[in-house]
């Protein structure tokens, strides 16, 4: 009975497992098997849909890969460095590991687990299976079926069939879908004629086309995947060291590209974005349709603007100029131009300056000026513009110079920051603190000052780095009275079944972006950078900052060492940000006053866009108030006795004077200069009766004392 019992027992179970085996083998078979595709179709050939890239108003701008340029190619016409220097960055181990590298796999989970980066542990053979038979989703279950195909595929085929299979399919970016078409496509010849550094360019393009590209929006990417891929060809010992540096020191010659492209500086930062978001796949294959937010006829006219405006600056050692043109209300990018010339590769014309990072000079202080009304000061506050040095965290002294070499008395933060004189704006940051100004910047939209240990009081000088996106953006929060409004290139995005995959709809009002200022402290910065008088002792009364009948806020700023120019202007409709300088960061000749060089292409493209629009008035927030103060202290004049010269100035309700200017008072003179003796001179002093003026950081200044002028050491604005 026992063994009757036990017998019966076993029989269940038995059933139980083959129900089990065959519930799983169903469910493999489903979930994994079924459809799977059969790996002898690595060799046939799908034509992807193009992807068009349009202006605001249905222009056409670029269609990205309308056609797969494919070429077939034995690995016998493939030279050996070619070959190696797509295993030495793809998959070392090739040739003596199966279809996967457990070894490459550890290692890849190892970095991800301690290093926090991600490092691929895919084999050739994973990758040919990928592309030419998976879509790129990343799943678990994706992921098993190309496992599953590498193994068959490792049957199927010897390992020089494999490598042969995927130098000729994998893509290289564009229109080029294999190596044949890659070395056509970037240098105008075949790939048995590729040398060393070319080869090795080419083998760091199909990790990220799009990305690596030498057509790219950043093609000095391109550069450093070479260097990375020819240290590995030397480290595995496929190249010498001398074959090495001379492939690194080799100045590459690349075909003209992107013959038939409109505003390409700006497609291809679409195009970057878009890769980013949607992935590699479906940007190149996927067949969507793009509806920008540039308006070419804008764009155009921006382009023509800097290209015939640097061919007068030659004399200047300008060669280079870029310009971007935005809705602040909006963030809606209306132009882009990244360079005069985007096919000019003798002073690196496909860089796109737009989104380089570039010293901004003076046009950086209005936010040191924001920060400062934001504590309490006022566009009357009085700063003292004489000679003075700061310490510094190395022992050493920064003593700032004004952009023509003069010292200018008592200087009101209106004429200080209309003007863009030095002394006043470092005293500034000086009260207002560097980590203030970065996050207030940062608010603003400024990232690039990610660490405020790495910066003294030149910040507020320029003496950071910002991209041209980033200033638009900061700018038109003073454009928007306070409100950030991030930029958006992209207004609607659909498929190739016409499903809208996305679409922007701009605010109604700037109200409803970020609040990051105030919105008074947002208007008198506007009405400074609006007032031509304020600017008149630098600039003069009729110069390229001036549109005749409008009102603009506008400012330059040019670097000390002379390598960037910038003027960059806004009215409440438009927002426009030009630079001028070098692409190889060598220095442009001397420019007067900041205005020579970036201001005529502002105005020209500002004049341009206003030309037909009515004066657009800037609104004077309730929290502002208009007093009369005395034009030299910013104090209230006296009501009785002598009086001062007055003008009006506003203010945030709660900062303005509430103090009557004192005529004169008794005070410690030195008797040799006339002026203001040493807090702690004892000799040769006498008191007399002076006017004196103290200004925000507590420097005393005599108004009534003679001040010797010093030699001028001029710099720029």
């Amino acid at each position: 009975m026992q063994t009757l019992s036990r017998w019966k027992k076993r029989k269940k179970s038995l059933w139980f497992l083959l129900i089990v085996f065959i519930v799983a083998a169903i469910s493999i078979y489903l979930l994994i098997l079924k459809d799977l595709p059969f790996p002898t179709k690595l060799n046939s050939v799908s034509f992807p849909q193009s992807t068009q890239i349009f202006d605001r108003n249905q222009k056409l701008l670029y269609s990205i890969y309308s056609s797969r340029n494919q070429k077939f190619i034995p690995l016998s016409s493939i030279p050996k460095h070619m070959q190696q220097a797509t295993i030495a960055i793809e998959d070392k181990d090739f040739y003596s590991h199966g279809a996967i590298d457990l070894r490459a796999i550890f290692r890849s989970l190892v970095s991800i687990v301690f290093h926090k980066e991600l490092q691929g542990g895919s084999t050739l053979t994973q990758q040919l299976v990928k592309n030419g038979l998976l879509t790129p989703e990343r799943t678990i279950l994706r992921k098993i079926k190309e496992v599953i195909l590498s193994f068959v595929t490792e049957v199927l085929y010897p390992k020089d069939k494999i490598l042969e299979m995927y130098l000729n399919q994998v893509p290289y970016g564009g229109t080029a879908w294999g190596i044949e078409a890659a070395a056509q496509t970037y240098f105008g010849k075949k790939t048995a004629d590729l040398d060393i550094a070319q080869a090795a360019l080419l083998a760091g393009l199909p990790e990220s086309p799009t990305t690596n590209s030498p057509y790219g929006a950043h093609p000095e990417f391109a550069k450093k995947r070479q260097v990375v891929i020819l240290n590995k060809m030397h480290e595995q010992k496929y190249i010498s060291k001398s074959e090495k540096e001379k492939a690194i020191n080799q100045k590459l010659k690349f075909k003209a590209s992107y013959d038939n492209i409109l505003a390409p500086h700006f497609v291809l930062y679409i195009k970057d974005f878009l890769v980013k978001k949607y992935g590699q796949k479906l940007v190149e294959e996927g067949g969507l349709s793009v509806i920008t937010s540039l308006d070419y006829q804008i764009q155009d006219f921006a382009q023509k603007a800097v290209f015939e405006n640097i061919e007068d600056l030659t004399d200047y050692h300008v060669t280079n100029g870029a310009a971007l043109v935005t809705n602040p209300g909006t963030g809606e990018i209306l132009a882009m131009v990244g360079s005069i010339n985007y096919f000019d590769n003798s002073i690196d014309g496909n860089v796109n300056v737009v989104l380089s990072l570039r010293q901004p000079g003076s046009s950086i202080k209005p936010i040191n000026y924001a920060v400062g009304l934001i504590k309490g000061y006022t566009a009357a506050t009085p700063f003292i513009d004489s000679p003075i040095c700061f310490p510094t965290q190395d022992g050493k002294n920064y003593c700032p110079v004004n952009y023509d070499g003069n010292w200018h008395g008592v200087v009101q933060m209106r004429y200080a920051l209309g003007n863009s004189i030095n002394i006043p704006a470092v005293k500034m940051l000086k009260l207002n603190g560097i980590q203030s100004m970065i996050a207030t910047a940062g608010a603003m939209g400024i990232t690039s000052f990610n660490d405020p240990d790495r910066y003294g009081l030149s910040l507020t000088l320029g003496g950071g780095e910002v991209t041209m996106l980033e200033i638009a953006k900061t700018y038109g929060v003073f454009a928007n009275q306070g409100y950030r409004i991030n930029l958006h290139p992209i207004l609607k995005i659909t498929d190739n079944r016409g499903k809208v995959l996305e679409e922007y709809k701009p605010p109604i009002s700037p109200i409803f972006g970020k609040k990051v200022m105030p919105e008074g402290v947002a208007f008198i910065i506007s009405d400074i950078l609006a007032d031509n008088n304020s600017r008149m002792m630098a600039f003069g009364p009729d110069s390229f900052l001036r549109i005749p009948n409008k009102i603009v806020s506008v400012k330059t700023g040019t670097t000390n060492d002379l390598r960037d120019n910038w003027t960059i202007g806004y009215t409440p409709s438009f927002v426009v940000a030009v630079w001028v300088g070098n692409n190889d960061n060598t220095p442009m000749g001397r420019l007067t006053s900041g205005v020579t060089g970036a201001a005529p292409i502002w105005n020209e493209i500002m004049t341009y866009l206003l030309k037909d629009k009515p004066i657009q008035p800037l609104p004077r927030p309730p929290n502002v108030i208009q007093k009369s103060i005395c034009s030299i202290s910013g104090l209230l004049p006296q009501l009785e006795g002598e009086r001062c010269e007055t003008r009006f100035e506003y203010f945030l309700k709660g900062t303005e004077p509430t103090k009557q200017e004192e005529t004169v008072q008794k005070v410690r003179i030195d008797k040799t200069t006339q002026d203001l003796a040493k807090p702690d001179q004892t000799e040769n002093v006498e008191e007399k009766d002076q006017k004196i003026i103290v200004d925000a950081l507590g420097e005393p200044y005599c108004l009534t004392c003679p001040h010797p002028t010093p030699t001028p050491t001029p710099t720029l604005n």
